[in-house]
């Protein structure tokens, strides 16, 4: 019996059974707040400081450089926000292609005295080195360049970056989130190049929703979004979501134990989709460059993307046409957009996002569904220019 086909991971992942069985008892039996002096509260205490240390452990972090946010949106506005409120405005550098929760505090800034450059990507995704190199002769003092593409999956030479920048005295930050487990992330060795904070987000990697955090060079100076009973060093008050920091803390664990075999397993299956496409006539975006091994991006010429995903939802395959949290906005990806790629075949992008759960027969499943599709689609649109 063919069973619905989950093929959107960059949106968000199943919880993983085992962090499942974490969660709950926090849940139920143990409910204290992680700030009562009780025994209910030291528990609920020792199981954030364990999280805390899972993470850390998971990216090669220290705990202490390990603040919770509720989601990646908050991690990365704080880090944009928290650190512009500490200095006097200045110049402002973030890629062309990050994520709206970046670009959008980024245009806030500006109202508020900041000067923003976005930093140019080619056609394959990657930065622009020399439009790069001649934003850092101005000395920006904020750089957010996120390690690995939502929609396309191309991943930046993040340490690279940072260590061109390093002589400008700017902090530098990475939104981190779509590498975990996907990635090996080493925060230790990309301190050293020069990052100062990255974000990190639980449901990106098989964690529960309502948990992320940012990784803190304890350096840097940044004012609290949130104000209030001084948690989380005091960057980010409120009451601990213990069950999913709980989660999230096993989530990274896990993620960071097994990121080697499952990559080696996605890229299998990566390159056996793209195989398929190719073979239908589809664009792959990106494809010169680095990219994430379970996310492959494409359009077919003259198919809108919206209508192919509705299709492809009744045939029993979620997909997404571009990125998950803008897919109520009409407009063609902003992501292809920066790479210099046509309105008309932006519009029609869809973005395959593979996980643990899927398999070669799913994908060989998916690409039979998708030739009759394409087929269907593409017969319409030849009648209807006749």
């Amino acid at each position: 019996m063919f069973r619905p086909a989950y093929l959107d991971h960059n949106a968000t992942t199943p919880l993983d059974p085992a962090v499942l069985a974490a969660i709950l008892p926090w849940l139920e039996s143990q409910y204290g707040n992680a700030s009562s002096r009780h025994e209910f509260g030291r528990a609920a205490r020792r199981a954030v400081d364990t999280a805390r240390q899972q993470v850390a452990a998971a990216v090669n972090a220290h705990p202490t450089e390990v603040v919770f946010t509720s989601g990646g949106s908050e991690a990365n506005n704080l880090f944009l926000k928290g650190a512009a409120a500490s200095m006097k405005p200045g110049l402002l550098a973030v890629s062309a292609i990050e994520h709206p929760c970046i670009l959008k505090p980024a245009a806030q800034l500006v109202r508020q005295g900041w000067a923003l450059q976005q930093l140019a990507v080619d056609g394959s995704g990657s930065l622009n080195l020399s439009d790069y190199a001649e934003t850092l002769l101005a000395k920006p003092k904020l750089i957010s360049v996120m390690t690995a593409n939502n929609e396309t999956g191309v991943v930046q030479d993040i340490a690279a970056l940072a260590n061109a920048a390093k002589a400008g005295g700017g902090w530098f930050h990475t939104d981190a989130v779509q590498a975990l487990g996907k990635l090996a992330i080493d925060f230790r060795s990309l301190n050293a190049a020069g990052v100062h904070a990255m974000t990190l987000s639980a449901h990106k990697a098989n964690g529960p929703k309502g948990a992320a955090a940012l990784i803190l060079d304890k350096r840097v100076e940044l004012q609290p979004l949130i104000a209030g009973g001084g948690h989380e060093r005091g960057l980010r008050s409120g009451t601990e979501n213990v069950p999913a920091i709980v989660g999230f803390g096993l989530a990274a664990e896990l993620a960071a134990q097994g990121v080697a075999e499952l990559s080696a397993r996605l890229r299998a299956m990566q390159a056996k989709l793209e195989a398929g496409l190719v073979g239908l006539g589809a664009r792959i975006f990106a494809t010169e460059a680095v990219r994430l091994p379970n996310t492959s991006y494409f359009a077919f010429p003259d198919i809108d993307g919206e209508t192919l995903v509705g299709k492809l939802d009744r045939a029993g395959f979620a997909v997404a046409s571009g990125a998950a949290c803008s897919s109520a906005n009409p407009e063609p990806s902003h992501v292809l957009r920066a790479m210099g790629v046509a309105p008309e075949i932006a519009r029609g992008a869809i973005r395959v996002s593979l996980g643990a759960s899927n398999t070669e027969a799913e994908i060989e499943q998916f690409i039979n569904a998708l030739q009759a599709t394409v087929g269907r689609l593409q017969g319409l649109t030849a009648v209807a220019a006749h």
